[in-house]
This record gives structure tokens, C-alpha cells and sequence, in this order.
């Protein structure tokens, strides 16, 4: 609130003008409604650019506003964004099927990614990418452990795999927290009994640390529409497991070997098996695609990315494509 309150006393000042584009990295933003009401009452050549990008929002069935109720006004704050902003920057096509769907207007783009740097996260570990014979037989689980994570289905695995020296792990960067209490005691009941290790409040080195440290990232979310854990995972020479999902088939350019079908643990831990043996030949190419996403950014923004533009009735087209 405090930066839109800043921004608004640039726009009075004249500091911001046509010349300029305001990007905020999420579409909802506490007081973003004071922007069409300036720009509605001041000349074309002082309205600055406005994009967003949308991590999820009401168009998502699973996204957490539906959990809480938030859905019946968030959907209308989104109207109202839809009828100023410049563009909305969507990070896959699936997510630009659910806009288009709910009647977005905005002009859409796709940015098939998040923001990420490959660079800045190598260099967190002193760019010492830990050789796989070194690595510890771990897998890992690093999303939230709420509902739409469906984190009983990563327990199921480590079940099925509980007579093995394979070490399952939770890593949080707090506490162990969900909107569903029944992953919580089911989680610390499994600890207990030396099924899983729980890591929590972890500093973002320490993080990484443990990544360096194990052979596979396992993830079974409804969404994360991309997810940063990938990219992350994936920089530092870790094995990733996703579901045949959603957005999930994008960013891992339809990979067979690291894609399981949702929700099957027989399928999952056939392939889970393979991913613990040797480093899949593609490691480090999801993480090198997705540190070109803030360039794809800078393209949209500046007229340069119309590839990316999926206004017209045909942006389905795009899906089966392979990005890279």
C-alpha cells in the first residue's frame, strides 16, 4: 500500500508519464483502484503503461482465495483490472485458457515461466554443484503443504517406499503449517515413526544446501503454474518429478521420463525409481528456459514479443508446442 501511495504522488508530480510502464509481479495489489481513477481524469500523454502478472487468482479452481471464500470479490477486483491495465502477463497457456474462459478483456500474453535467475542461485551454493555419486538418496518435497499441494499423495509415495534407504523430506521455510490440519498430524505422525524428515524454518541457503544434496525434487500440486522449486531444483543438478498437469507439460518441454500420470503412485514411483539411479540428460534446461522469462518480460513490453500475444480465438494452437 505504502508503494502505491509513493506512485501516486509520482503521477501528481508529473515524475511518471506515457513514457514509463508501472509492472507489478502480482495482478492483486492493495490499492490499485486509485490508478484508473487518476488516469481516467488526467490527459493520454501523462497515462504511464500498466502490466500485471498473474500468479493465480480467482480463475484458478484451485488457487487458495477459493479455500478462504475470497473468490465472489476477488473475481470483480480482476474485472476491474481487466478494464485499464495494458496487458496481464500469464505464465502458462493453461492459465490463459482459464482467463479466456472467465471473459478476461485485457490483452493476454504468455511468459511461459517465472521470474528466475539460474545464476543467482548457483551462486548460493558457491556454484559447487554437488556431483550425483555424492548425493544423498533424498527425496524431496518443498511446496506448501496446503490442500491444493496435495501433500497426502507425497506421503502415499513415502509409504509405499517406507522399507527402503530412500529418505523422504519435507522442507519449509517456517513452520510446518497447511489449511487442512489433517496433513499436519499425518506428517508428524509418519516423522514419528522415521517414514519422513520434516526440515523446517529454513534459511534460503539452507534450502539449497539440501536440494544440492538430493537426487530428486518430487512435486503432486493442482497448480503452481510453472513453480519456482523447479527451476531451482533443476540449477542445481536435482532430478525433477511432476505430474502430467495443467502447466506442468510446458515448462518441462513434454518430457515423458520426468512427467508421471496425475494421480497415479504406481506410475509415479516407477518413474521416481529411474530419477534415483543416474541425472536425466536434460538437467539444467528448464532452469536455463525459465532464466529467459523476465527477457520474454521486456519483449511483450516493449512490442517486441507478439508471439507471445494470445488475444484471438486461436490460442489454443500453441499448447502442444514444445517452448525450447
Amino acid at each position: 500500500m505504502s508503494q502505491m501511495m509513493n506512485l501516486v504522488q509520482m503521477m501528481r508530480n508529473g515524475e511518471v508519464t506515457a513514457e514509463d510502464v508501472i509492472f507489478f509481479e502480482d495482478m492483486f495489489q492493495p490499492g490499485m483502484e486509485s490508478l484508473p481513477y487518476i488516469m481516467d481524469q488526467i490527459p493520454a500523454e501523462q497515462q504511464p503503461q500498466v502490466w500485471i502478472r498473474c500468479l493465480a487468482q480467482a480463475v484458478d479452481p484451485d488457487d487458495f482465495v477459493h479455500v478462504w471464500g475470497m473468490g465472489k470479490w476477488m473475481s470483480l477486483y480482476e474485472e476491474m483490472c481487466n478494464e485499464f491495465v495494458t496487458g496481464v502477463l500469464a505464465s502458462n497457456e493453461e492459465m490463459v485458457a482459464n482467463m479466456k474462459i472467465a471473459n478476461w478483456k485485457a490483452p493476454l500474453y504468455n511468459i511461459s515461466g517465472l521470474a528466475f535467475d539460474k545464476d543467482e542461485v548457483q551462486e548460493r551454493v558457491n556454484g559447487m554443484i554437488k556431483d550425483w555419486t555424492d548425493r544423498k538418496n533424498r527425496v524431496v518435497f518443498t511446496a506448501r503443504f496446503d490442500q491444493e499441494k496435495q501433500p497426502d499423495f507425497y506421503m502415499d509415495l513415502a509409504e509405499k517406499y517406507a522399507d527402503t534407504d530412500i529418505e523422504f523430506a519435507i522442507l519449509q521455510g517456517g513452520p510446518l503449517r497447511s489449511n487442512n490440519f489433517k496433513y499436519i498430524d499425518r506428517a508428524r505422525q509418519m516423522e514419528a515413526e522415521g517414514k519422513l524428515v520434516i526440515y523446517e524454518d529454513l534459511k534460503k541457503d539452507q534450502y539449497y544446501d539440501i536440494v544440492n544434496n538430493s537426487k530428486v525434487l518430487f512435486n503432486c500440486a493442482l497448480q503452481d503454474w510453472t513453480s519456482n522449486t523447479v527451476s531451482e531444483a533443476d540449477a542445481l543438478g536435482c532430478n525433477v518429478l511432476f505430474p502430467a498437469y495443467r502447466s506442468f507439460p510446458e515448462i518441462f518441454n513434454n518430457c515423458h521420463e520426468r512427467m508421471y500420470i496425475p494421480w497415479s503412485i504406481d506410475d509415479a514411483g516407477n518413474k521416481l525409481e529411474k530419477l534415483l539411479l543416474v541425472p536425466h540428460k536434460d538437467v539444467g534446461k528448464i532452469s536455463d528456459w525459465t532464466s529467459s522469462t523476465i527477457d520474454r518480460y521486456i519483449d511483450i513490453m516493449q512490442g517486441n514479443g507478439e508471439q507471445w500475444n494470445r488475444n484471438n480465438n486461436r490460442y489454443r494452437d500453441e499448447v502442444a508446442k514444445g517452448k525450447y
